[in-house]
C-alpha cells in the first residue's frame, strides 16, 4: 500500500453521531494523563493500534484531539475509531521519539507513516579468525571477528565489489574447510582472482600486505593504495621482472575500474547517506544513496505508506526515524528537505549511534549535486511506480470483467501444490493486489493429512482448526492433489474464520485462483462449503492441450469452461499469477526435501545428541545398521549407557 483509503465517508466524524465514542475515550484517558514526555497509542475496538505518537507533554498533545474541528480528515477518522488509549512515560522527548519509531515498526498502525523495510543491508567482511583472512558477503548481526564495510544497497552490489576486490587484491573467498583441504590451486587462482594461500603460493607476510591494502581501499584510502601499487610496478619493471610488473598492472586496472564507477570527491565527506524525497499525486518516493570511504555503494528506493495530504517534510521525518531504528547512521545525512522536528531527530540519532549525527540540507555546491542526483532518481522511480500502478489497475479491471466480479479485486490469492509421488508435499499461497505481488503475505503449508474440510462435520470450524494441527499420520495418498487442495484451503480459511470473522482486516480474498481444472475446482468448492463459505469468487486455471501456455482454460462454478484470446493482457496477467504460485510451491517443496535429506531417524530419539549420533553411525555405519542392532551391540558403543541403549532399542522395536 502507498496510501490510506480515502473513500471512507468524511461527514460528521467530529459530531456526536460520527465520533462521540472516540472523543469520550480520549477524554477519559485525559483524566489521568500526565504532563510529561512519552508515547501514546490510540487503539480501536479490537485493541489494535490505530496510531502511535510521541509528545514532550502527553496531556497537552492528547488534548488537541478533543477539538475535531481543528483536525484533518485523516485525524478525525482516527479519533472516531478510537476506543482506548495507552501511554508510556519517558524521561525525555528524545527517548519518546526512539520508542515511537520502534513501536511503529513493530505494530504497523495504519494512521502512521509506514516504512515496510524488513530486510537488513549486506556488508563486506574481512574475517579476523584465520591466519589468511577471507573476503565474503555478510548479512545480519556483526558479531563475528573481522572488519565490516558497508552497508551496500543490494547483494548484487556486494557481489560485484567482491569480484573487483578479488582481481585487485587476490584475496580468498573460499570457506575455511575448503581452504584446509586444498592440495592444488583452484580455478580462481588460474583466472587471477586469488593468490592461492591455501597451497603456499604466497606467504603470510605477503598475504597480510594484500589484506591491509584491501582494508585501506575499503576505508577510503584508495588513491594511496593505487600510488603504492604504481611505485611497485615501476620498481619491478626496472628490475626487469616484467611478469610480476604485469600482474601489478592488472591489479591497478581493476582498482581503476571500480573507482571509475563509484568514486566521489567532496571535501569533508567520506561517509554519508544521501536521502531525497519526491511527492506526486499523494504518493512519495524516497531514494537513499550510500557513500562510504568516498565511494558510492548503491541506492534503494522506498515508497512509504501515508495519508495523501501529508507534507513531504513530515513523511521524510517519519521515514528517517524508522529507517535508522535498526541501522547505524553515518556521521552526515544529506537531505533534500528539512524534516519535521529536524533538531530533535538529529539528537535522537546521535543518542542512538553514540556519535554526533548531522542532518544537512545543502543548498549549493557538490553536496547539493549529490542531493539533486538522488532527487532525480526519486522522481523517475515514482513516475515508474505510478505508471505501473495504473497498468495494474487496468489489469484488475479486466480480471473483474472476465470473471464477472462486482469490482476490481484488491486481494487475489493463488494456490498450488508441489510433491514428488506424494513425498514431502507442500501447499503454497501467493497474494497479489493493486501494488503487484504482496510477498509478505505469501504462505506455505506442510501437508499433514486429509483435509480438514473433508473430515469436518457440518459446522466445520472447530474440527478444521483441530485437524490443522494433527500430525503427519493421515497424509493423502501419493498424487492425491485434490485432498491436498482441500487440506490447504480448509486450514487457511479455518484460521481466517477464527482470526478475522468479520473480514475487517483485509485478510480475505476478493478472488481465489487454484492451479488445475474441474477436479481442483470441485475440491476447493468442497473445502469452502464445509466451512460455510460461499461468497468468495473461485476460479481454476488449467493448461490447455499439450499443456501449452497461452491456451489455458478457466473453470468457474456452474459455468462452462472458457479460454481467452492468446494475446489478451488479462491472460498474460493470470499466467504470471499462476507461474508465481508454481515457483513458490516448487521452491518450498525443494527446501523441505533438502531438509529431510539431512535428517536421520536417530534425531527422533530423546537423549541422542551430536556426539552419541556420531558414535553410533561410526560403529554401525548407518542409521539402518543402528535400527537392526541388538541391545548388547548397542551397549558396546562408546558413550552409550545401558539406559540409553535400551531407549534406542525400544525406539526401533516398539510395537506399532
Amino acid at each position: 500500500m502507498i496510501e490510506l483509503d480515502q473513500s471512507a465517508p468524511q461527514q460528521d466524524l467530529g459530531t456526536p453521531a460520527g465520533g462521540a465514542r472516540g472523543l469520550e475515550a480520549i477524554r477519559a484517558a485525559l483524566r489521568t494523563m500526565p504532563a510529561v514526555p512519552g508515547v501514546y497509542r490510540m487503539l480501536d475496538a479490537k485493541g489494535d493500534a490505530l496510531y502511535v505518537g510521541k509528545a514532550r507533554n502527553l496531556r497537552s498533545r492528547v488534548f488537541s484531539y478533543t477539538h475535531p474541528a481543528n483536525l484533518s480528515n485523516r485525524l478525525r477518522r482516527m479519533v472516531a475509531e478510537t476506543r482506548a488509549m495507552e501511554v508510556v512515560i519517558t524521561h525525555t522527548e528524545v527517548e519518546a521519539l526512539l520508542l515511537e519509531n520502534n513501536l511503529i515498526k513493530r505494530l504497523m498502525p495504519r494512521y502512521n507513516v509506514l516504512l515496510r523495510d524488513d530486510k537488513s543491508f549486506p556488508y563486506i567482511r574481512l574475517t579476523g579468525n584465520h591466519d589468511f583472512p577471507q573476503i565474503i558477503k555478510h548479512r545480519g548481526a556483526r558479531t563475528a571477528p573481522g572488519d565490516y564495510f558497508g552497508p551496500f544497497a543490494s547483494a548484487g552490489a556486494v557481489a560485484r565489489t567482491i569480484i573487483t576486490l578479488q582481481r585487485a587484491f587476490l584475496l580468498r573467498s573460499c570457506s575455511d574447510s575448503i581452504f584446509a583441504s586444498r592440495t592444488r590451486p583452484c580455478l580462481l587462482y588460474q583466472i587471477k582472482r586469488c593468490s592461492a594461500p591455501c597451497v603456499g603460493r604466497i606467504d603470510k607476510p605477503g598475504y597480510d600486505r594484500l589484506v591491509n591494502e584491501a582494508r585501506d581501499f575499503l576505508s577510503g584510502r584508495s588513491h594511496e593504495v593505487q600510488e603504492r601499487l604504481a611505485l611497485r610496478m615501476q620498481a619491478l619493471a626496472e628490475a626487469l621482472d616484467f611478469e610480476a610488473a604485469a600482474r601489478v598492472r592488472d591489479r591497478i586496472r581493476a582498482l581503476t575500474q571500480i573507482q571509475g564507477r563509484q568514486d566521489i570527491s567532496i571535501a569533508g565527506i567520506a561517509d554519508a547517506d544521501v536521502v531525497a524525497a519526491h511527492q506526486a499525486g499523494g504518493h512519495t518516493c524516497i531514494q537513499v544513496f550510500f557513500y562510504r570511504g568516498g565511494q558510492n555503494w548503491g541506492n534503494r528506493a522506498y515508497f512509504p505508506s501515508h495519508d495523501r495530504q501529508m507534507p513531504v517534510e513530515e513523511v521524510l521525518g517519519s521515514f528517517l526515524g524508522q529507517f535508522y531504528e535498526n541501522k547505524p547512521p553515518p556521521g552526515v545525512i544529506l537531505l533534500s528537505h528539512a524534516p519535521a522536528e529536524r533538531a530533535l531527530l538529529a539528537e535522537a540519532l546521535t543518542t542512538q549511534a553514540g556519535a554526533r549525527i548531522k542532518l544537512a540540507v545543502p543548498q549549493r555546491g557538490d553536496k547539493r549535486k549529490l542531493v539533486d542526483h538522488a532527487l532525480l532518481n526519486a522522481r523517475e522511480a515514482l513516475a515508474r511506480r505510478l505508471s505501473e500502478s495504473a497498468s495494474q489497475q487496468k489489469l484488475l479491471e479486466g480480471v473483474a470483467q472476465t470473471f464477472g466480479l462486482d469490482a476490481p479485486p484488491q486481494r487475489i490469492e493463488v494456490y498450488d501444490n508441489s510433491h514428488i509421488q506424494g513425498s514431502h508435499p507442500v501447499g503454497a499461497m501467493i497474494v497479489a493486489g493493486p501494488e503487484g505481488f504482496i510477498k509478505s503475505a505469501y504462505r506455505k503449508f506442510t501437508i499433514r493429512g486429509e483435509s480438514a474440510a473433508k473430515r469436518a462435520p457440518a459446522d466445520g470450524l472447530a474440527a478444521a482448526i483441530e485437524a490443522s494441527a494433527e500430525p503427519d499420520t493421515l497424509r493423502p495418498a501419493a498424487g492425491d492433489d485434490y485432498a491436498m487442495m482441500r487440506e490447504v484451503l480448509g486450514r487457511r480459511f479455518a484460521r481466517a474464520l477464527k482470526e478475522d470473522p468479520t473480514r475487517e482486516r483485509g485478510s480475505w480474498p476478493d478472488l481465489l485462483l487454484v492451479d488445475g481444472g474441474a477436479g481442483q475446482l470441485s475440491a476447493a468448492q468442497q473445502a469452502l462449503a464445509d466451512l460455510g463459505i460461499d461468497d468468495i469468487p473461485l476460479v481454476a486455471i488449467a493448461k490447455g492441450p499439450d499443456r501449452n501456455a497461452g491456451r489455458e482454460r478457466f473453470f468457474r462454478p456452474e459455468r462452462e469452461p472458457f479460454s481467452l484470446e492468446p494475446r489478451d493482457p488479462v491472460l498474460y496477467y493470470l499466467q504470471r499469477l499462476r507461474d508465481e504460485a508454481h515457483r513458490f510451491a516448487i521452491g518450498s517443496h525443494r527446501a523441505r526435501r533438502a531438509k529431510a535429506i539431512g535428517t536421520s531417524p536417530l534425531d527422533e530419539i530423546a537423549g541422542i545428541g551430536a556426539r552419541r549420533k556420531k558414535a553410533l553411525l561410526h560403529h554401525f555405519g548407518s542409521a539402518r545398521g543402528v535400527a537392526r542392532a541388538g541391545l548388547a551391540d548397542l551397549e558396546r558403543v562408546e558413550g552409550i549407557s545401558k539406559a540409553v541403549a535400551q531407549r534406542i532399542y525400544d525406539h526401533f522395536h516398539a510395537e506399532p
